[in-house]
Protein backbone atom coordinates (compact mmCIF):
# COMPACT_ATOMS: atom_id res chain seq x y z
CA UNK A 1 0.00 0.00 0.00
CA UNK A 2 1.25 3.46 -0.67
CA UNK A 3 2.24 5.56 1.92
CA UNK A 4 0.08 8.29 3.36
CA UNK A 5 3.10 11.18 4.24
CA UNK A 6 1.66 13.03 7.02
CA UNK A 7 3.34 16.79 7.17
CA UNK A 8 1.61 19.64 6.42
CA UNK A 9 5.08 21.26 5.34
CA UNK A 10 4.97 18.67 2.61
CA UNK A 11 1.81 19.51 1.52
CA UNK A 12 2.36 23.24 1.36
CA UNK A 13 5.35 23.03 -0.85
CA UNK A 14 3.40 20.75 -3.69
CA UNK A 15 0.09 22.37 -3.78
CA UNK A 16 -0.14 25.47 -5.84
CA UNK A 17 -2.70 24.12 -8.01
CA UNK A 18 -6.28 23.50 -7.24
CA UNK A 19 -6.29 25.78 -3.80
CA UNK A 20 -3.66 24.35 -1.48
CA UNK A 21 -3.89 21.10 -2.72
CA UNK A 22 -2.05 18.22 -4.68
CA UNK A 23 -1.49 19.40 -8.18
CA UNK A 24 -0.26 15.90 -9.18
CA UNK A 25 -2.55 13.24 -9.60
CA UNK A 26 -0.65 10.23 -8.19
CA UNK A 27 -0.11 12.61 -5.06
CA UNK A 28 -3.85 12.66 -4.41
CA UNK A 29 -4.37 8.78 -5.00
CA UNK A 30 -1.26 8.50 -2.30
CA UNK A 31 -3.47 11.36 -0.33
CA UNK A 32 -0.28 13.19 -0.12
CA UNK A 33 -0.49 16.55 2.02
CA UNK A 34 -3.72 15.32 4.05
CA UNK A 35 -4.32 13.17 7.27
CA UNK A 36 -3.54 9.17 6.88
CA UNK A 37 -6.88 7.36 7.22
CA UNK A 38 -6.55 3.91 7.81
CA UNK A 39 -8.38 1.01 6.19
CA UNK A 40 -10.19 0.09 9.02
CA UNK A 41 -11.32 3.83 10.04
CA UNK A 42 -12.47 3.92 5.90
CA UNK A 43 -14.36 0.42 6.11
CA UNK A 44 -16.30 1.75 9.35
CA UNK A 45 -16.72 5.29 7.73
CA UNK A 46 -18.30 3.46 4.42
CA UNK A 47 -19.90 1.24 6.59
CA UNK A 48 -21.52 4.00 8.40
CA UNK A 49 -22.53 6.03 5.63
CA UNK A 50 -24.61 3.03 3.83
CA UNK A 51 -26.52 3.48 7.01
CA UNK A 52 -27.10 6.75 7.65
CA UNK A 53 -25.50 9.22 4.85
CA UNK A 54 -28.59 9.32 3.04
CA UNK A 55 -31.98 7.89 3.81
CA UNK A 56 -32.60 6.90 0.50
CA UNK A 57 -29.54 4.17 1.05
CA UNK A 58 -32.64 2.00 3.05
CA UNK A 59 -33.20 1.09 -0.92
CA UNK A 60 -30.76 -1.02 -0.72
CA UNK A 61 -32.74 -3.73 0.01
CA UNK A 62 -33.79 -3.84 -3.49
CA UNK A 63 -30.45 -4.83 -5.25
CA UNK A 64 -30.54 -8.40 -4.13
CA UNK A 65 -34.49 -8.91 -5.06
CA UNK A 66 -33.92 -6.88 -8.58
CA UNK A 67 -31.42 -9.44 -9.19
CA UNK A 68 -33.02 -12.49 -8.28
CA UNK A 69 -36.25 -11.81 -9.43
CA UNK A 70 -34.57 -11.69 -12.85
CA UNK A 71 -34.03 -14.78 -13.04
CA UNK A 72 -37.57 -16.01 -12.38
CA UNK A 73 -38.94 -16.14 -15.34
CA UNK A 74 -42.84 -15.99 -14.61
CA UNK A 75 -42.14 -12.83 -13.16
CA UNK A 76 -43.69 -9.72 -14.92
CA UNK A 77 -41.44 -7.58 -16.66
CA UNK A 78 -42.95 -4.54 -15.33
CA UNK A 79 -41.88 -5.61 -11.68
CA UNK A 80 -38.73 -6.67 -13.14
CA UNK A 81 -37.93 -2.79 -14.42
CA UNK A 82 -38.94 -1.23 -11.38
CA UNK A 83 -36.87 -2.87 -8.92
CA UNK A 84 -33.62 -2.38 -11.11
CA UNK A 85 -35.36 1.27 -11.14
CA UNK A 86 -35.60 1.55 -7.36
CA UNK A 87 -32.24 -0.31 -6.69
CA UNK A 88 -30.51 2.04 -8.65
CA UNK A 89 -31.18 5.10 -7.38
CA UNK A 90 -28.93 4.32 -3.83
CA UNK A 91 -26.25 3.08 -6.27
CA UNK A 92 -26.08 6.59 -7.43
CA UNK A 93 -26.11 8.23 -4.47
CA UNK A 94 -23.08 5.69 -2.99
CA UNK A 95 -21.16 6.74 -6.03
CA UNK A 96 -21.59 10.67 -4.72
CA UNK A 97 -19.74 9.77 -1.54
CA UNK A 98 -17.20 8.13 -3.02
CA UNK A 99 -16.98 10.70 -5.86
CA UNK A 100 -17.35 13.53 -2.73
CA UNK A 101 -14.75 11.82 -0.53
CA UNK A 102 -11.75 11.46 -3.26
CA UNK A 103 -12.57 15.10 -4.37
CA UNK A 104 -11.39 16.26 -1.01
CA UNK A 105 -7.67 14.95 -2.30
CA UNK A 106 -7.72 16.92 -5.49
CA UNK A 107 -9.31 20.31 -4.45
CA UNK A 108 -12.43 22.25 -5.82
CA UNK A 109 -11.96 22.54 -9.01
CA UNK A 110 -10.67 19.04 -10.04
CA UNK A 111 -13.14 17.49 -7.46
CA UNK A 112 -16.05 19.09 -9.69
CA UNK A 113 -14.97 17.58 -12.38
CA UNK A 114 -14.53 14.17 -10.78
CA UNK A 115 -18.26 14.62 -8.98
CA UNK A 116 -19.69 15.52 -12.44
CA UNK A 117 -18.04 12.96 -14.66
CA UNK A 118 -19.21 9.78 -11.92
CA UNK A 119 -22.22 11.34 -11.34
CA UNK A 120 -22.86 11.05 -15.49
CA UNK A 121 -21.76 7.23 -14.89
CA UNK A 122 -25.36 6.05 -14.72
CA UNK A 123 -26.53 7.37 -17.88
CA UNK A 124 -23.35 6.41 -19.61
CA UNK A 125 -24.03 2.63 -18.22
CA UNK A 126 -27.33 2.89 -19.63
CA UNK A 127 -26.30 4.23 -22.95
CA UNK A 128 -23.84 1.74 -23.55
CA UNK A 129 -26.28 -1.27 -22.32
CA UNK A 130 -28.84 0.25 -25.07
CA UNK A 131 -26.00 0.50 -27.57
CA UNK A 132 -24.78 -3.22 -27.20
CA UNK A 133 -28.21 -4.04 -27.77
CA UNK A 134 -28.39 -2.31 -30.88
CA UNK A 135 -31.70 -0.34 -29.26
CA UNK A 136 -30.18 2.90 -30.94
CA UNK A 137 -33.45 4.49 -31.11
CA UNK A 138 -34.44 4.64 -27.46
CA UNK A 139 -30.23 5.18 -27.13
CA UNK A 140 -30.62 8.54 -28.80
CA UNK A 141 -33.98 9.57 -27.01
CA UNK A 142 -32.48 8.63 -23.68
CA UNK A 143 -29.57 11.15 -24.77
CA UNK A 144 -31.90 13.70 -25.23
CA UNK A 145 -33.80 13.21 -22.08
CA UNK A 146 -30.50 13.07 -19.74
CA UNK A 147 -29.91 16.40 -21.34
CA UNK A 148 -33.13 17.88 -20.46
CA UNK A 149 -33.62 16.55 -17.35
CA UNK A 150 -30.31 17.80 -16.44
CA UNK A 151 -31.05 20.79 -18.04
CA UNK A 152 -34.71 21.96 -16.73
CA UNK A 153 -35.97 19.36 -13.57
CA UNK A 154 -32.71 18.93 -11.64
CA UNK A 155 -32.37 22.83 -11.70
CA UNK A 156 -35.77 23.55 -11.23
CA UNK A 157 -35.56 21.79 -8.33
CA UNK A 158 -32.83 23.25 -6.80
CA UNK A 159 -33.82 26.96 -8.00
CA UNK A 160 -37.20 26.73 -6.10
CA UNK A 161 -35.63 25.12 -3.16
CA UNK A 162 -33.07 26.94 -2.66
CA UNK A 163 -34.14 30.31 -3.54
CA UNK A 164 -37.06 29.74 -1.20
CA UNK A 165 -34.99 31.90 1.18
CA UNK A 166 -33.78 34.80 -0.35
CA UNK A 167 -34.23 37.04 -3.67
CA UNK A 168 -31.87 35.78 -5.19
CA UNK A 169 -29.01 33.23 -5.46
CA UNK A 170 -25.53 33.68 -7.12
CA UNK A 171 -23.80 31.43 -10.28
CA UNK A 172 -20.20 31.86 -11.05
CA UNK A 173 -20.28 34.18 -14.21
CA UNK A 174 -17.10 33.12 -15.71
CA UNK A 175 -18.37 29.77 -15.92
CA UNK A 176 -21.55 30.27 -16.60
CA UNK A 177 -20.71 32.37 -19.68
CA UNK A 178 -18.52 29.53 -21.08
CA UNK A 179 -21.53 27.20 -20.42
CA UNK A 180 -23.81 28.97 -22.21
CA UNK A 181 -21.14 28.64 -25.49
CA UNK A 182 -20.59 25.05 -24.61
CA UNK A 183 -24.30 24.29 -24.24
CA UNK A 184 -25.16 25.96 -28.00
CA UNK A 185 -22.02 24.22 -29.21
CA UNK A 186 -22.85 20.83 -28.44
CA UNK A 187 -27.06 21.38 -29.66
CA UNK A 188 -26.22 23.12 -32.93
CA UNK A 189 -24.05 19.65 -33.82
CA UNK A 190 -26.91 17.84 -33.38
CA UNK A 191 -28.73 20.67 -35.71
CA UNK A 192 -26.69 19.90 -38.80
CA UNK A 193 -26.88 16.28 -39.44
CA UNK A 194 -30.44 16.69 -39.09
CA UNK A 195 -30.54 19.73 -41.09
CA UNK A 196 -28.43 18.01 -43.90
CA UNK A 197 -31.38 15.01 -43.39
CA UNK A 198 -33.80 17.59 -44.04
CA UNK A 199 -32.47 18.64 -47.02
CA UNK A 200 -32.72 15.70 -49.27
CA UNK A 201 -36.22 15.77 -48.37
CA UNK A 202 -36.60 12.99 -46.10
CA UNK A 203 -39.19 13.85 -43.20
CA UNK A 204 -42.06 13.16 -45.15
CA UNK A 205 -41.27 9.41 -44.45
CA UNK A 206 -43.76 7.24 -44.25
CA UNK A 207 -42.84 6.06 -47.83
CA UNK A 208 -40.07 8.44 -48.68
CA UNK A 209 -37.25 9.38 -50.71
CA UNK A 210 -35.19 6.62 -52.11
CA UNK A 211 -32.43 9.12 -52.66
CA UNK A 212 -32.56 10.15 -48.32
CA UNK A 213 -33.56 6.53 -47.07
CA UNK A 214 -30.58 4.57 -48.41
CA UNK A 215 -27.47 3.22 -47.39
CA UNK A 216 -25.09 5.78 -49.03
CA UNK A 217 -26.93 8.70 -47.44
CA UNK A 218 -26.84 6.77 -44.17
CA UNK A 219 -22.50 6.73 -44.98
CA UNK A 220 -22.34 9.68 -45.25
CA UNK A 221 -23.89 10.56 -42.29
CA UNK A 222 -22.28 8.21 -40.19
CA UNK A 223 -19.34 10.35 -41.61
CA UNK A 224 -20.18 13.36 -40.29
CA UNK A 225 -21.23 12.42 -37.05
CA UNK A 226 -17.96 10.61 -36.14
CA UNK A 227 -15.91 14.06 -37.64
CA UNK A 228 -18.44 16.17 -35.55
CA UNK A 229 -17.77 13.64 -32.30
CA UNK A 230 -14.07 14.15 -32.98
CA UNK A 231 -14.24 17.92 -32.86
CA UNK A 232 -16.75 18.48 -29.98
CA UNK A 233 -14.51 16.14 -27.50
CA UNK A 234 -12.02 18.39 -28.45
CA UNK A 235 -14.26 21.42 -27.53
CA UNK A 236 -14.66 19.54 -24.15
CA UNK A 237 -10.64 19.01 -23.42
CA UNK A 238 -10.09 22.71 -24.18
CA UNK A 239 -12.88 23.80 -22.24
CA UNK A 240 -11.85 21.73 -18.99
CA UNK A 241 -7.94 22.92 -19.90
CA UNK A 242 -9.25 26.33 -19.73
CA UNK A 243 -11.27 25.97 -16.04
CA UNK A 244 -8.68 23.88 -14.47
CA UNK A 245 -5.65 23.87 -16.16
CA UNK A 246 -4.71 27.24 -15.02
CA UNK A 247 -2.61 27.63 -11.45
CA UNK A 248 -5.65 29.78 -10.04
CA UNK A 249 -9.03 27.83 -10.11
CA UNK A 250 -12.67 29.35 -10.24
CA UNK A 251 -12.64 30.46 -6.72
CA UNK A 252 -9.94 32.83 -7.46
CA UNK A 253 -11.26 34.32 -10.43
CA UNK A 254 -11.92 38.20 -10.11
CA UNK A 255 -15.98 37.36 -10.02
CA UNK A 256 -16.35 34.26 -8.26
CA UNK A 257 -18.99 34.29 -5.57
CA UNK A 258 -18.02 34.98 -2.10
CA UNK A 259 -20.15 31.68 -0.74
CA UNK A 260 -17.66 29.84 -3.54
CA UNK A 261 -14.25 31.19 -1.50
CA UNK A 262 -15.94 30.09 2.07
CA UNK A 263 -16.80 26.62 0.51
CA UNK A 264 -12.98 26.30 -0.76
CA UNK A 265 -11.37 27.29 2.54
CA UNK A 266 -13.69 24.39 4.17
CA UNK A 267 -13.17 22.04 1.75
CA UNK A 268 -9.10 22.67 2.46
CA UNK A 269 -9.50 22.48 6.00
CA UNK A 270 -11.87 19.60 6.09
CA UNK A 271 -10.22 15.78 6.54
CA UNK A 272 -11.46 12.86 4.64
CA UNK A 273 -13.42 10.02 6.37
CA UNK A 274 -12.13 7.55 3.82
CA UNK A 275 -8.50 7.03 1.97
CA UNK A 276 -8.03 7.47 -2.11
CA UNK A 277 -7.59 3.84 -2.44
CA UNK A 278 -11.22 2.68 -0.35
CA UNK A 279 -13.00 5.47 -2.28
CA UNK A 280 -11.44 4.01 -5.81
CA UNK A 281 -12.55 0.67 -4.57
CA UNK A 282 -16.08 1.74 -3.49
CA UNK A 283 -16.32 3.49 -7.04
CA UNK A 284 -15.17 0.11 -8.90
CA UNK A 285 -17.51 -1.89 -6.99
CA UNK A 286 -20.34 0.79 -7.13
CA UNK A 287 -20.32 0.96 -11.17
CA UNK A 288 -19.98 -3.09 -10.93
CA UNK A 289 -22.94 -3.21 -9.54
CA UNK A 290 -24.83 -0.46 -11.28
CA UNK A 291 -23.67 -1.82 -14.70
CA UNK A 292 -25.13 -5.64 -14.02
CA UNK A 293 -28.42 -3.72 -12.74
CA UNK A 294 -28.62 -1.39 -15.48
CA UNK A 295 -28.15 -4.67 -17.76
CA UNK A 296 -30.76 -6.25 -16.09
CA UNK A 297 -33.16 -3.40 -16.41
CA UNK A 298 -32.51 -2.72 -19.97
CA UNK A 299 -33.37 -6.42 -20.94
CA UNK A 300 -36.79 -5.93 -19.27
CA UNK A 301 -37.32 -2.68 -21.11
CA UNK A 302 -38.93 -4.06 -24.86
CA UNK A 303 -41.28 -6.36 -23.27
CA UNK A 304 -42.28 -3.94 -20.32
CA UNK A 305 -43.19 -1.46 -23.52
CA UNK A 306 -45.23 -3.98 -25.07
CA UNK A 307 -47.46 -4.69 -22.49
CA UNK A 308 -48.05 -1.24 -21.24
CA UNK A 309 -48.42 0.20 -24.70
CA UNK A 310 -45.86 2.77 -23.78
CA UNK A 311 -44.39 4.74 -26.95
CA UNK A 312 -40.57 4.62 -26.99
CA UNK A 313 -40.84 8.03 -27.45
CA UNK A 314 -42.06 9.08 -23.82
CA UNK A 315 -39.83 5.96 -22.95
CA UNK A 316 -36.49 7.19 -23.43
CA UNK A 317 -37.20 11.35 -23.13
CA UNK A 318 -38.73 10.96 -19.54
CA UNK A 319 -38.72 7.71 -17.77
CA UNK A 320 -34.92 6.41 -18.51
CA UNK A 321 -33.04 9.45 -17.68
CA UNK A 322 -34.94 9.85 -14.20
CA UNK A 323 -33.40 7.14 -12.71
CA UNK A 324 -30.25 8.59 -11.45
CA UNK A 325 -31.90 11.71 -11.08
CA UNK A 326 -35.00 10.76 -8.96
CA UNK A 327 -32.77 10.56 -5.76
CA UNK A 328 -31.87 14.37 -5.84
CA UNK A 329 -35.52 15.95 -7.06
CA UNK A 330 -36.79 13.46 -3.75
CA UNK A 331 -34.01 14.84 -1.41
CA UNK A 332 -34.91 18.57 -2.90
CA UNK A 333 -38.64 18.23 -2.15
CA UNK A 334 -37.62 16.59 1.09
CA UNK A 335 -35.62 19.72 2.13
CA UNK A 336 -38.60 22.27 0.89
CA UNK A 337 -40.75 20.70 3.04
CA UNK A 338 -38.47 20.29 5.71
CA UNK A 339 -37.76 24.33 5.93
CA UNK A 340 -41.29 24.94 5.80
CA UNK A 341 -42.31 22.85 8.44
CA UNK A 342 -39.36 24.62 10.51
CA UNK A 343 -40.48 27.88 9.55
CA UNK A 344 -44.28 27.12 10.18
CA UNK A 345 -43.16 25.09 14.53
CA UNK A 346 -40.76 28.49 14.93
CA UNK A 347 -37.15 26.62 15.35
CA UNK A 348 -34.13 27.41 14.36
CA UNK A 349 -33.01 27.43 10.77
CA UNK A 350 -29.59 27.44 8.95
CA UNK A 351 -28.94 30.86 7.29
CA UNK A 352 -30.00 30.73 3.42
CA UNK A 353 -27.43 29.61 0.89
CA UNK A 354 -26.65 32.61 -1.84
CA UNK A 355 -24.82 30.16 -3.96
CA UNK A 356 -27.00 28.36 -6.65
CA UNK A 357 -26.45 24.83 -7.29
CA UNK A 358 -26.65 24.11 -10.52
CA UNK A 359 -23.99 21.21 -11.51
CA UNK A 360 -26.76 19.28 -13.20
CA UNK A 361 -26.24 22.02 -16.19
CA UNK A 362 -22.53 20.84 -15.81
CA UNK A 363 -23.97 17.49 -15.87
CA UNK A 364 -25.93 18.06 -18.57
CA UNK A 365 -22.89 19.56 -21.12
CA UNK A 366 -20.53 16.96 -20.42
CA UNK A 367 -22.79 14.24 -21.79
CA UNK A 368 -23.78 16.15 -24.35
CA UNK A 369 -20.18 17.32 -25.65
CA UNK A 370 -18.34 14.29 -24.43
CA UNK A 371 -20.53 11.29 -23.35
CA UNK A 372 -22.20 11.40 -26.56
CA UNK A 373 -19.85 11.78 -29.01
CA UNK A 374 -17.64 9.00 -27.32
CA UNK A 375 -20.55 6.66 -27.87
CA UNK A 376 -20.79 7.30 -31.52
CA UNK A 377 -16.58 6.44 -31.71
CA UNK A 378 -17.61 3.47 -29.47
CA UNK A 379 -20.27 2.52 -32.08
CA UNK A 380 -17.91 2.69 -35.10
CA UNK A 381 -15.55 1.04 -33.35
CA UNK A 382 -18.27 -1.68 -32.60
CA UNK A 383 -20.25 -1.48 -36.16
CA UNK A 384 -23.04 0.15 -35.07
CA UNK A 385 -24.79 2.87 -36.78
CA UNK A 386 -25.46 5.53 -34.32
CA UNK A 387 -24.94 8.75 -35.63
CA UNK A 388 -25.89 12.03 -34.69
CA UNK A 389 -28.94 12.59 -36.67
CA UNK A 390 -31.73 12.68 -33.84
CA UNK A 391 -35.87 13.39 -34.42
CA UNK A 392 -36.49 16.35 -35.52
CA UNK A 393 -38.86 17.01 -32.22
CA UNK A 394 -35.92 16.14 -30.13
CA UNK A 395 -33.58 18.19 -31.60
CA UNK A 396 -36.44 21.24 -31.18
CA UNK A 397 -36.87 20.10 -27.69
CA UNK A 398 -33.17 20.46 -26.72
CA UNK A 399 -32.99 24.30 -29.03
CA UNK A 400 -35.83 25.09 -26.79
CA UNK A 401 -34.15 23.96 -23.46
CA UNK A 402 -31.21 25.40 -24.36
CA UNK A 403 -32.63 28.91 -25.30
CA UNK A 404 -34.39 29.10 -21.87
CA UNK A 405 -31.49 27.68 -19.66
CA UNK A 406 -28.94 30.68 -21.26
CA UNK A 407 -31.65 33.43 -20.77
CA UNK A 408 -32.41 32.33 -17.02
CA UNK A 409 -28.59 31.96 -16.48
CA UNK A 410 -27.65 34.84 -18.93
CA UNK A 411 -27.28 37.60 -15.68
CA UNK A 412 -25.24 34.92 -13.72
CA UNK A 413 -28.18 35.08 -10.74
CA UNK A 414 -31.29 32.72 -10.40
CA UNK A 415 -34.69 32.81 -8.06
CA UNK A 416 -37.19 30.50 -7.10
CA UNK A 417 -39.80 32.18 -9.97
CA UNK A 418 -37.15 30.80 -13.15
CA UNK A 419 -36.96 27.62 -11.35
CA UNK A 420 -40.92 27.38 -11.48
CA UNK A 421 -40.76 28.46 -15.27
CA UNK A 422 -37.87 26.03 -15.83
CA UNK A 423 -39.91 23.12 -13.95
CA UNK A 424 -43.40 23.97 -16.54
CA UNK A 425 -41.32 23.78 -19.76
CA UNK A 426 -39.77 19.95 -18.21
CA UNK A 427 -43.64 19.26 -17.75
CA UNK A 428 -44.88 20.69 -21.08
CA UNK A 429 -42.33 18.70 -22.74
CA UNK A 430 -43.28 15.62 -20.91
CA UNK A 431 -46.98 15.97 -22.05
CA UNK A 432 -45.87 16.31 -25.70
CA UNK A 433 -43.99 13.49 -25.89
CA UNK A 434 -46.58 11.35 -24.65
CA UNK A 435 -48.27 11.60 -27.66
CA UNK A 436 -45.80 11.30 -29.94
CA UNK A 437 -44.45 8.21 -31.42
CA UNK A 438 -41.35 9.45 -33.65
CA UNK A 439 -40.28 9.43 -37.09
CA UNK A 440 -39.99 5.81 -39.14
CA UNK A 441 -37.52 7.55 -41.01
CA UNK A 442 -34.68 8.55 -38.40
CA UNK A 443 -35.60 5.16 -36.96
CA UNK A 444 -34.89 3.59 -40.36
CA UNK A 445 -31.65 5.59 -40.52
CA UNK A 446 -30.59 3.84 -37.05
CA UNK A 447 -31.75 -0.29 -37.77
CA UNK A 448 -28.68 -2.21 -37.61
CA UNK A 449 -29.07 -3.69 -40.77
CA UNK A 450 -28.96 -2.48 -44.28
CA UNK A 451 -31.64 0.72 -45.10
CA UNK A 452 -33.68 -1.79 -47.48
CA UNK A 453 -33.93 -4.36 -45.43
CA UNK A 454 -35.51 -2.17 -42.45
CA UNK A 455 -37.98 -0.38 -45.27
CA UNK A 456 -39.10 -4.07 -46.03
CA UNK A 457 -39.54 -5.50 -42.67
CA UNK A 458 -42.18 -1.93 -42.37
CA UNK A 459 -43.69 -3.53 -45.65
CA UNK A 460 -42.26 -1.30 -48.20
CA UNK A 461 -40.83 -3.73 -51.29
CA UNK A 462 -37.13 -3.54 -51.68
CA UNK A 463 -36.53 -1.69 -54.72
CA UNK A 464 -39.09 0.98 -55.11
CA UNK A 465 -38.95 3.99 -56.35
CA UNK A 466 -41.19 7.43 -54.76
CA UNK A 467 -42.50 10.28 -55.59
CA UNK A 468 -43.08 13.30 -53.52
CA UNK A 469 -46.83 14.55 -54.37
CA UNK A 470 -48.57 18.13 -53.04
CA UNK A 471 -52.51 18.15 -53.42
CA UNK A 472 -54.59 20.78 -51.61
CA UNK A 473 -52.28 21.80 -48.83
CA UNK A 474 -51.51 17.71 -48.98
CA UNK A 475 -48.07 16.29 -48.94
CA UNK A 476 -46.93 12.90 -48.88
CA UNK A 477 -44.62 10.75 -50.30
CA UNK A 478 -45.32 7.29 -51.63
CA UNK A 479 -44.09 3.88 -53.67
CA UNK A 480 -45.15 2.79 -56.58
CA UNK A 481 -47.68 0.46 -54.80
CA UNK A 482 -49.43 3.88 -53.13
CA UNK A 483 -48.88 5.66 -56.04
CA UNK A 484 -51.60 2.51 -58.02
CA UNK A 485 -53.94 2.72 -55.26
CA UNK A 486 -54.33 6.41 -54.82
CA UNK A 487 -54.50 6.47 -59.18
CA UNK A 488 -57.27 4.11 -58.82
CA UNK A 489 -58.91 6.10 -56.01
CA UNK A 490 -58.89 9.26 -57.94
CA UNK A 491 -60.45 7.36 -61.20
CA UNK A 492 -63.35 6.45 -58.90
CA UNK A 493 -63.85 10.03 -57.28
CA UNK A 494 -64.04 11.15 -60.98
CA UNK A 495 -66.73 8.93 -61.61
CA UNK A 496 -68.67 9.88 -58.98
CA UNK A 497 -68.19 13.70 -59.76
CA UNK A 498 -69.52 12.92 -63.32
CA UNK A 499 -72.72 10.65 -61.89
CA UNK A 500 -72.99 13.74 -59.13
CA UNK A 501 -72.98 16.59 -62.02
CA UNK A 502 -75.07 14.87 -64.61
CA UNK A 503 -77.69 14.20 -61.87
CA UNK A 504 -77.35 18.31 -60.80
CA UNK A 505 -78.03 19.00 -65.01
CA UNK A 506 -81.09 17.02 -64.51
Amino acid sequence: MPPFPGPQSEFEEDSAAFGGLPSNIWDCLRGKGRRRVGWTKSAVAIAQSSCKCSRLNILLVFLPAAWALHYVQSMSHTVQFAFCFVAIIPLCKLLDYGAENIALYCGKDVGDLIIVTLNNAIEAILAICLLARCQLRLLQSTIVGVVLLRLLLVPACSFITGGARVPSQELHPHQSELNQTLLTTGVLAILLPAAFFAALGSFNFPGNNDIALSDDVRGDILKISRGLAVILLGVYVCSRIFLHGSDSGLHEHKDAPEELKEMVVKMAEKEPEVNPWACAIVLVVTVALMSVTAEFMVRSIEPMQESLQIKAEWFGLVLLPFVSAAGECILSLAYYVHFHLKEYLGTPRSAPKTLAEARSIDLSIQFLIFWLPLLVLLAWATDKPLSLLFDLFEVVLLIGATFLVNYVTADAKTNWVEGVMMLALYIMIALTAWFYSGQPAVRTMLACTSVQEALAAQGVPPDSSFTNISFAGFQATLDDSQISNFTDHLRDLKKLYDVLKQMENK
